[in-house]
C-alpha cells in the first residue's frame, strides 16, 4: 500500500506548493507545474515500467477519439460556465483567477508544456499508475471513485471553488473511460493534452 500512499502524498505536497497562498509565490507557477509534471511521470515509470506496453497505443481511433473526447470537454466546460455563472456570483470571477496564471506567459510555450509534458504526465500518473494500482488492490469501481476524488482534493489549496470542481469533473470523466476502457490509457493522454491547452490557451471560455 505505501507504493500507493508515498506517491498520493508527493503528489499532494507538489500541488500544495503550486496552489497554497502560502507557498504559490516562491517559484514561477509554470516552472514548479513542469517539474511536479516530470516527477509524477517518473514515479509512474519507476512503479509500474509496464504500462506503456499494457495500456498505451497512439493508432488512429485512439488520437482520434482522445480529440473527439477533448472537444465534448470543451463543450461540457463551456455549458458549466455559463450555469455556473448565472448561479453563483463567483463563479466567472475565480474562473478569471484560474486564466491570471498565464497572464505574461508565452502562449506558445505554454501550449507546448500543456501538450507534450503537463497533459500527458498527468494522465500517465494519475489514470496509468494511480487508478491502475488502486483497481487491482481493491476494484475498478473503487480505483475510479479513490482517483477521482483525490485528484480533485488535491486542489483544494488553491481555496479556489471553481478549480477543484473542475479538476472533479474531469477526474470523473477520465477515470470513468479508463474504467470501461483501461487499454485505451493512449487515447486519454491525448485527451488531456489536447483539452488542456483547448481550454486554456487557443479556445479560452
Amino acid at each position: 500500500m505505501k507504493r500507493i500512499i508515498i506517491p498520493l502524498l508527493i503528489a499532494a505536497f507538489l500541488w500544495f506548493f503550486m496552489f497554497s497562498p502560502w507557498t504559490s509565490g516562491i517559484f514561477n507557477f509554470w516552472t514548479t507545474m513542469s517539474f511536479s509534471a516530470i516527477v509524477l511521470m517518473n514515479m509512474a515509470f519507476a512503479l509500474r515500467p509496464q504500462w506503456w506496453i499494457e495500456d498505451v497505443k497512439f493508432d488512429w481511433k485512439n488520437i482520434a477519439g482522445g480529440v473527439g473526447l477533448a472537444v465534448v470537454l470543451w463543450g461540457v466546460f463551456w455549458l458549466g460556465d455559463k450555469a455556473s455563472a448565472w448561479l453563483f456570483d463567483f463563479a466567472r470571477p475565480q474562473v478569471e483567477l484560474i486564466y491570471g496564471m498565464k497572464t505574461g506567459e508565452n502562449p506558445w510555450l505554454l501550449s507546448i508544456l500543456l501538450l507534450i509534458l503537463i497533459g500527458p504526465a498527468e494522465e500517465i500518473f494519475w489514470r496509468g499508475y494511480v487508478q491502475n494500482a488502486l483497481s487491482k488492490r481493491w476494484s475498478p469501481n473503487v480505483g475510479f471513485i479513490v482517483t477521482t476524488l483525490v485528484y480533485a482534493l488535491v486542489h483544494i489549496w488553491s481555496f479556489n471553488f471553481m478549480l477543484v470542481m473542475a479538476a472533479l469533473v474531469v477526474g470523473a470523466i477520465w477515470g470513468l473511460a479508463y474504467r470501461l476502457y483501461p487499454q485505451k490509457l493512449g487515447a486519454l493522454i491525448v485527451s488531456h493534452a489536447v483539452w488542456d491547452v483547448a481550454v486554456f490557451v487557443v479556445f479560452p471560455i
